[in-house]
């Protein structure tokens, strides 16, 4: 007995397939939005670093299953490198009087980002608001377009950028590459065969 395939059958196979595809995109994104809005309201562990202007970055940020903290180093007139730790009283309190000033339109996360990193109550604010104050607030904050290029020039850490989807001036302006090391944007108008 010979089997045949018509078109209607793969069309429909065919069909088929694409349908389950949009299904299984569509509950795929619940999913990542959760874990998004689940470390954005995470306890963090934060190495904040004072630079020579006396404004403050963030070079390492770890989400923490204990207490909200900080760690801050502080360079004095002689040069000395001094640390000190913020408990997560100290950070609500730096970042609860930081949204205060914000909400009155004092706050330098206001304003257009001038030179990289922030005073330490906002440093504090940007890098752990949601933690610290709750999720309405990190919402809040998420959405002032401000308030993320401030966060972008003032946390250096690897935890941000993977965070924030890897996105930095250096690789936004780079040309993409494909799989096989090729520009994307090029087009060759000759055709290769696998081996050469």
């Amino acid at each position: 007995m010979k089997h045949f395939i018509s078109a209607n059958h793969v069309m429909m196979g065919s069909m088929g397939l694409i349908v389950l595809s949009a299904l299984s995109g569509c509950q795929s994104a619940p999913e990542e939005k959760a874990s998004t809005e689940q470390t954005e309201g995470q306890n963090k562990f934060l190495v904040v670093e004072q630079l020579t202007n006396g404004k403050y970055v963030i070079v390492e940020e770890m989400p923490t299953t204990g207490p909200s903290r900080a760690i801050i180093k502080e360079t004095d007139a002689n040069g000395t490198v001094r640390e000190r730790v913020l408990s997560e009283a100290e950070m609500k309190e730096l970042a609860d009087q930081e949204y205060k000033k914000m909400e009155a339109g004092q706050s330098e996360l206001n304003a257009e980002p001038k030179s990289e990193g922030m005073g330490l109550a906002g440093t504090i604010l940007a890098a752990a608001g949601g933690a610290l104050l709750g999720n309405m607030i990190a919402n809040a904050l998420m959405n002032n377009a401000n308030v993320r290029k401030h966060q972008d020039m003032s946390n250096r850490s690897a935890y941000h950028r993977s965070s924030a989807g890897g996105s930095n001036s250096a690789t936004s302006n780079s040309q993409k590459k494909s799989f096989f090391g090729n520009s994307a944007s090029k087009s060759t108008g000759s055709s290769s065969s696998f081996g050469g």
